[in-house]
């Protein structure tokens, strides 16, 4: 069963562990830009599915842009986003699965939770978590929060 989690920004680590290594290894991890919308939407799409690529279109809206990517030899391998779902949530995120264990999945929600930290944010939401509910846990320690699903997602069309 899925569950909302949330995490106190105000705790984040100053600095993001990992981020020299990745860029060692030409993994780079920057906001998105406008106009790489459409290739960052088709890798979402393809890679994972079409409600991600329209959570993810929702974070173009924003300003600044409330998505990241990690980029390798100009190829996206992954994704992070805030503020697409709604006010305070992060995700949806994803990393490619041949490029998964490197830290890349780490990197990108803190670049996203610091940036929410910047805008103002105390805590934030990770919505719908169920398999990734450990790495939360261990990550940012982040805590569940009691009987948050489905909330929100029991607006969609399909729940």
């Amino acid at each position: 069963m899925a569950v909302d989690m949330l995490v106190k920004l105000y705790d984040l680590p100053d600095e993001i562990e990992g981020l020299k290594e990745l860029k060692d290894e030409g993994i780079l991890i920057k906001r998105a830009l406008p106009l790489d919308k459409g290739k960052i939407l088709e890798y979402v799409k393809d890679t994972f599915s079409v409600g991600w690529a329209s959570e993810c279109d929702v974070s173009f809206s924003n300003k600044p842009v409330s998505c990241y990517v990690a980029v390798k030899d100009k190829e996206i391998i992954g994704f992070a986003c805030y503020e697409a779902t709604a006010k305070g949530f992060f995700g949806p995120t994803g990393v490619t699965a041949n490029f998964r264990g490197k830290g890349l999945g780490k990197a990108l929600l803190f670049k996203c939770l610091h940036s929410m930290k910047e805008e103002g944010y105390a805590y934030a939401i990770i919505g719908w978590v169920d398999d990734a509910l450990e790495f939360y846990k261990k990550t940012v320690n982040a805590q569940e929060i009691e009987d948050s699903f489905p909330g929100i997602y029991s607006r969609m069309i399909n729940i």
